[in-house]
């Protein structure tokens, strides 16, 4: 499919601004590394060659240690594995990701108690948290959680906050006035008491979560777009539509919300960031994610509760500064691209 001159002209200023371009190309290739996570970061190998045979765990079934020549029956250990066959000198070999540790096995050095500080002999590049696990792994898999949650959050309040205020905009009247006071009652709800008492009743979880923030975080793309649908439904060429015969939802899904793109897309990274925050300030609260899921709110609290092991605040603080910080630069790129004083849109 071809891109209008229009188009074309807003991807390049977009990719003038080259802090904004370059980090939204790091941000997307972190958020495809993030699905393909377990190659880089896992406790399972991702090849095993055994008297002839070759195995994949990385994404396959548990392998028993001693269908590979060890002496128990549970799962395989596949770093103490690739020693055993270092040492016996064989044809057999193992190949391990760059970190070989998942994010929730304790790997507990005898003789010391963790957290433990970053070392390349043990492959614990940024150390141990304070039960002993990798905080790479952390990292890695504690951000693959926030920018999901965020993107799905993201998606269901602009779907949500999109429709709503598009009618209350075009349709105006009683409907404009309800919706105004349900909204102003319910914005009058305290967020964080609903969440406390969510957690005192069950567990909360990826979805719960995602539902309650949901509840409380759609309205404010409603007023953008309400005002934005007002301003546009009095212009010319909607005025021309409704005369030729266009229906409601033609005029608004063809007509308003393309010509109001570039409120939606300018708050997209800003959005991104206000969930990645908000899933770690509830975490580091401990009204998020149940423990021992990964994340950046529970390391972050590990990491004030421990200043005297700097390597687990120094890497969640200096992980969460680059991303926002990233995010914030497409942001502004986003913005100086739908700059409105550089262009209007007119069908």
């Amino acid at each position: 499919m071809l891109l209008s001159p229009l188009t074309i002209k807003t991807i390049n200023r977009f990719k003038s601004v080259k802090r904004g371009y370059w980090s939204a190309v790091i941000i997307l290739s972190l958020i495809m590394l993030s699905l393909v996570a377990e190659v880089f970061v896992n406790s399972r190998a991702l090849i095993v060659s055994f008297e002839g045979d070759w195995y994949f765990p990385t994404y396959g079934a548990i392998i028993p240690g001693e269908k590979l020549g060890l002496e128990y029956q549970y799962e395989t250990n596949y770093r103490d594995l690739q020693k055993k066959f270092e040492q016996e000198q064989s044809s057999n070999w193992v190949l391990l990701p760059p970190v070989p540790y998942n994010a929730f096995e304790t790997d507990l050095i005898e003789g010391r108690y963790p957290p433990d500080a970053p070392s390349f002999t043990t492959r614990h590049y940024l150390g141990t948290d304070t039960v002993g696990r990798d905080i790479v792994a952390r990292l890695v898999y504690g951000f693959r959680i926030a920018i999901f949650f965020s993107l799905f959050l993201l998606v269901c309040n602009y779907f949500i906050g999109t429709a709503i205020g598009c009618l209350m905009g075009y349709w105006g009247g009683a409907f404009d006035l309800l919706f105004q006071r349900l909204i102003e009652i319910w914005s009058n709800i305290p967020f964080l008491y609903v969440i406390m008492i969510l957690a005192s009743i069950i567990v909360p979880n990826f979805w719960s979560l995602v539902l309650v923030m949901l509840m409380f975080s759609w309205m404010g793309m409603t007023w953008y777009m309400r005002t934005a649908t007002y301003r546009e439904k009095e212009r010319e060429y909607v005025m021309a539509s409704k005369a030729l015969g266009a229906g409601t939802t033609r005029i608004i899904f063809h007509h308003i919300i393309p010509n109001t793109v570039s409120i939606i897309i300018t708050f997209i990274p800003f959005s991104i960031a206000g969930g990645i925050t908000a899933l770690t300030s509830l975490d580091f609260l401990g009204f998020g994610l149940p423990p021992p899921t990964p994340s950046w709110g529970e390391l972050l609290r590990q990491g004030i509760d421990n200043l005297q092991s700097p390597w687990i605040v120094s890497s969640i603080v200096t992980s969460m500064v680059l991303v926002l910080t990233m995010v914030t630069f497409i942001g502004e790129a986003i913005r100086e691209a739908y700059d409105p004083k550089r262009h209007t849109i007119y069908e």
